[in-house]
């Protein structure tokens, strides 16, 4: 039977937290601004981690900002989780929250046009 939480995702909730706060209080690119990181995913051999972000305004100088700081992350990671094998950093914008925002007005808008019985 599989591992109901391989080592991965361990990794990848940590890795989460860490470049959360090191995005909030190290990172001082002002392309970047306020981000949130939604999830990020792993490969199960730790070389490549996918970090999903989200923007209030997202902007292509968001992503030139997160793939420019994607060294001193990657580094700062290896110093406060103490792998052997740091993974390297993709960023990758995370349109969920805005199609779910979308989706919500479609609702509200099909809920409204209808009549009442």
């Amino acid at each position: 039977m599989a591992k109901d939480f391989s080592r991965s995702h361990r990794v990848a909730e940590q890795m989460q937290r860490e470049l959360a706060d090191l995005l909030m209080f190290e990172v001082k690119d002002p392309r970047i601004g306020m981000i949130t990181i939604t999830a990020v995913e792993v490969t199960g051999d730790m070389a490549h981690a996918k970090v999903f972000y989200s923007a209030a305004k997202p902007s292509e100088s968001i992503q030139q900002g997160l793939e420019k700081s994607a060294g001193f992350l990657r580094t700062q990671v290896a110093k406060r989780m103490l792998l052997r094998t740091v993974p390297q950093l993709h960023f990758v914008y995370d349109a969920s929250i805005d199609n779910g925002m979308m989706m919500s007005k479609l609702i509200e808008e099909a809920l409204a046009t209808q009549p009442k019985p």
